[in-house]
């Protein structure tokens, strides 16, 4: 007997804010017992920046965490004491080994009340572009559930529909991602916060050889070593890959011979673990989300069902475009990871001395030992960078792209899921120089930024908008309220107006973009036989014309088919244009070629109002 399909509330999960807890975190513990605390959080710029974090945390008093009361102020209380652990640990002039006990005895008891590490994780990174990321992610948690339902039931049209829905979710996630560029420096990100969400796993080169021993005052303290956050911990990361049934391999492992997902996974049964790291990193959310995600993994049928049906056009083709989707938002990332951790390292060395403008030369501070300072042999390599989370960062992300596009049913999904940004490129992008880094990037995200303006600020807004209505209303502060909720219908609006096409004839525009497409001859024909067979069929029976009237119904019928192989041709070529405009983008991006750039952008907006025009006709008939 197949398990049920999984119901959002049992872990927690909304259909409106998926993963993301029902409202914005609180500023501050309410209880004044814990005002130690929120002091040094509040203080913890300065106390870094004077190195005396350490001094603080050691003369703060052991506070009990009895007085928390509900989710929101455990929650608040896991945010304040990581925080403080990581200051703590990298915010000397060599990492802190061990933690006392006044700061690991809180965390321990948070943490096992949460089902948390005591380090900080995904979950704890409240950052807009994330919230935002995490938001707009909320829809394809439904979607991806009732596909399932309807793969159990055979309905495939139910669940062409759900996997289009999904690829749309998906390609916006990706698209969010690039407003990353916009207020985040990648020199002060590299130097200056980066360090500090580093862990205490396979961090010997940053100077924890054994990770940190967290004393209990009890006698019993051990070394523990945790990784840092990553975004291998988002659980809408993981739910996408369960969903589609992407296997990730242990990182420098190649495709098994003969293996297919379907040797792997069955619904009903829990798959192997696909990836060490991978499945570690669950261990790093919320309990909740990891139970939804092994439930998920258990039920999850969408890559056998579409394979069982590969003479399903539409369903392959949805199915495809959710998988470039996702492989694009990975190149995505791995080109910011290039911009602000490659680039950034290369820079970065050995030996040389913070400087400040305020100080003389002998009074300046040596360089810290952290991830930023941290070398990995002679020469500075890519490859053997390490990210927060411990892993060795470009080999892993690379594969864990390139392992994406591996189910791709087309030939057509299987070209352009095997060709990424070549190798060529990246190297191309880590010999650029500092000063290019900073003025053109500068240039091509404001660009980036303003291509994406309606449909990524629209989610923003939304998301902003929502969290100071919920401020207002839990302060009492109607200015506030009203300022939100004119910024979330700002949002929806924008949103509404990124989605709008204008069809004139054959020709659908996009008023935003000024991307034009012309419909496939197949839908023009079709529509005119539809016409012409709905009048001989009107006009046979008017007149009692029999086989009048019945050639008029197999025009009609004809006509119907021949819109509908129109429709689907469009919806397809549109998909594949998103998807190759959008790698395309990518691609130029790396090598700085903004002409190529310029162009991939077109064969996007033209491929973007191609599908969406071939959906609004597709909506007009149903």
């Amino acid at each position: 007997m197949l398990p049920p399909i999984p119901a959002l509330a049992d872990y927690g999960i909304s259909p409106d804010h998926g993963f993301l807890p029902p409202e914005p975190p609180i500023d501050v513990l309410p209880d004044p017992y814990y005002a130690r605390w929120e002091w040094i959080v509040s203080n913890i710029q300065a106390l870094l920046i004077s190195r005396r974090i350490r001094e603080a945390v050691d003369h703060m008093p052991m506070l009990s965490v009895s007085y928390l009361q509900d989710d929101s102020e455990w929650r608040r209380a896991y945010v304040v004491l990581v925080f403080m652990l990581h200051g703590y640990v990298w915010g000397g002039s060599r990492p802190a080994e061990k933690i006392p006990p006044q700061l690991t005895v809180p965390l321990f008891d948070v943490c096992d009340h949460l089902g948390l590490p005591p380090v900080a994780t995904y979950a704890g990174w409240f950052y807009l572009v994330s919230v935002a990321i995490e938001a707009r992610g909320a829809p394809s948690i439904p979607l991806v559930l009732q596909a399932i339902a309807a793969a159990r039931a055979g309905n495939s049209l139910v669940v062409t529909e759900c996997l289009q829905g999904l690829a749309e979710v998906i390609d916006e996630v990706g698209s969010l991602l690039e407003r990353m560029y916009e207020h985040c420096d990648p020199y002060v990100f590299y130097h200056r916060i980066r360090p500090y969400l580093a862990g205490s796993k396979n961090m010997a080169d940053a100077g924890l050889p054994h990770g940190l021993l967290y004393d209990t005052g009890r006698g019993e303290a051990e070394y523990r070593e945790y990784g840092g956050g990553s975004n291998a911990q988002s659980s809408l990361i993981q739910f996408f890959d369960i969903a589609l049934g992407i296997e990730h391999r242990p990182t420098g492992e190649t495709t098994r011979p003969g293996g297919t997902a379907s040797d792997e996974q069955k619904e009903g049964v829990v798959g192997a673990p696909r990836h060490g790291f991978i499945q570690e990193m669950r261990s790093y959310m919320p309990a909740a989300h990891r139970r939804f995600l092994e439930h998920v993994s258990a039920v999850a049928n969408l890559r056998e069902y579409v394979e069982a049906r590969r003479s399903d056009k539409a369903l392959c083709i949805a199915y495809d475009a959710c998988l470039s989707m996702l492989r694009v938002m990975r190149d995505k990332h791995i080109q910011i990871v290039s911009r602000y951790i490659i680039i950034q390292s290369r820079d970065a060395r050995p030996g040389r001395r913070a400087t400040s403008p305020k100080r003389p030369p002998q009074q300046q501070m040596a360089q810290p030992t952290n991830l930023a300072t941290a070398r990995y042999g002679d020469k500075a390599d890519p490859k053997k960078l390490r990210g927060t989370g411990g892993t060795a960062l470009i080999p892993f992300l690379k594969q864990a792209r390139d392992e994406t596009g591996e189910p791709a049913i087309d030939a057509w999904a299987r070209r352009l899921l095997s060709n990424g940004p070549s190798e060529s490129s990246f190297a191309a992008l880590s010999k650029r120089s500092p000063l290019l880094s900073h003025s053109t990037n500068t240039n091509q995200t404001t660009k980036m930024s303003n291509e994406n303006s309606s449909t990524l600020k629209s989610y923003l807004d939304q998301a902003t908008g929502a969290a100071q209505r919920a401020i207002g209303s839990l302060t009492g502060d109607a200015s506030t309220q009203n300022q939100g909720e004119a910024t979330h219908q700002q949002g929806k609006a924008e949103n509404e107006a990124s989605h709008t096409t204008a069809k004139l004839g054959p020709v659908t525009a996009d008023p935003a973009t000024g991307a034009t497409a012309t419909d496939h001859p197949k839908r023009t024909d079709g529509s005119w036989d539809q016409t012409v067979g709905a009048a001989k069929e009107s006009l046979g029976n008017l007149v009692g014309n029999e086989s009048l009237r019945r050639a008029g119904q197999e025009q009609n019928a004809a006509g119907k088919q021949q819109e509908a192989e129109g429709q689907l041709k469009d919806w397809g070529e549109g998909v594949k244009g998103r998807v190759e405009g959008g790698v395309g983008k990518v691609a130029a991006a790396v090598t700085g070629d903004e002409a190529q750039e310029q162009r991939a952008k077109e064969v996007h907006d033209t491929g973007k109002v191609r599908q969406r025009g071939a959906e609004a006709d597709i909506e007009r008939r149903a």
